[in-house]
């Protein structure tokens, strides 16, 4: 009884540490909690004295967990985006904690989530290891089930993702990021006569979502665009780069809804790209937006 607590009582010491690991992998705190739940499992099955660092056993284990949630998780992917949102909404009422969610997407960055939803399971794996928790990779190997070299390789190719190719220059992605910066503003506090001074007169609005009947395929011109883009999601809305030019997520708790892929001239926003179809979204290139 007595070593089955003190057992207890070293996990627990180390509950923050992995919750955070696997919140980062995995993107959702229901999922995150499953993962630190089984690594707890696994560990009171296991003989303690064969454990030399219970704290780097619990990190293989809770990443392994996390791998295999990823994989899961990806061959489910081709589910509509609806079928996804009820089953996020069936998990917190079910008890998850929506506002710890939101308190930790925030802490992490919700950009930063959503891109890291963007990498391949063995790619987030890696890379949060490594670049987040500096893991080395000859214990990061094992784990994604590769070679030294090969896991360096993972954990390099995340991280230009993450970074993005940046295609603009610098001096663009500089204005592209002020215009965006007003334009979220803006649209948080539903006011127009802001989102007028950063939309072209003539800007276009297009909705991928026109096609399955959900909404008005283009909309033109400034005034009703800019009431077109006044509503709630705003909040959950951030700036990211969207195939190197600063662009737009909407993406409660680190969940992808919509994108936003802007186009410029001049100046000011004159074509606005409202990207929801699944298929879609897994073909654009999101990166960082390095501050």
């Amino acid at each position: 009884m007595d070593e089955h607590k003190a057992l207890a009582e070293q996990f627990e010491a180390n509950r923050a540490r992995l919750q955070a690991l696997a919140y980062r992998m995995l993107g959702s705190l229901s999922d995150a909690d499953d993962a630190v739940q089984e690594a707890w499992l696994r560990l009171s099955r296991t003989d303690a004295g064969e454990i030399g660092n219970i704290g780097g056993w619990l990190t293989t284990v809770v990443s392994r967990v996390c791998l295999d949630f990823l994989r899961s998780r990806k061959a489910r992917r081709e589910e509509s985006m609806e079928v996804h949102a009820a089953k996020q909404a069936a998990d917190r009422k079910a008890g998850g904690d929506p506002e710890q969610e939101a308190l930790l997407a925030d802490s992490i960055g919700l950009a930063m989530l959503v891109v890291l939803g963007t990498l391949n399971p063995a790619e987030r794996i890696a890379f949060v290891l490594h670049d987040v928790f500096a893991v080395p990779f000859e214990e990061i190997a094992p784990i994604v089930g590769r070679n030294e070299a090969a896991a360096r390789k993972l954990a390099s190719r995340a991280r230009r993702r993450v970074q993005g190719a940046k295609t603009a220059s610098k001096a663009n992605l500089g204005m592209q990021r002020s215009l965006v910066d007003s334009f979220l503003a803006a649209a948080r506090a539903g006011d127009i006569d802001s989102l007028l001074k950063v939309l072209a007169p003539d800007v276009v609005l297009r909705d991928d979502r026109a096609a399955a009947g959900d909404a008005s395929g283009e909309v033109r011109g400034s005034e009703d665009v800019a009431r077109r883009l006044t509503y709630g999601r705003a909040k959950a809305a951030r700036a990211v780069l969207v195939n190197g030019d600063v662009g737009i997520v909407i993406a409660p708790r680190g969940q992808l809804m919509i994108v936003l892929a802007l186009t410029y001239a001049d100046g000011k926003i004159v074509r606005i790209d409202q990207i929801a179809d699944p298929a879609r979204l897994g073909q654009l290139e999101l990166a960082v937006l390095s501050e």
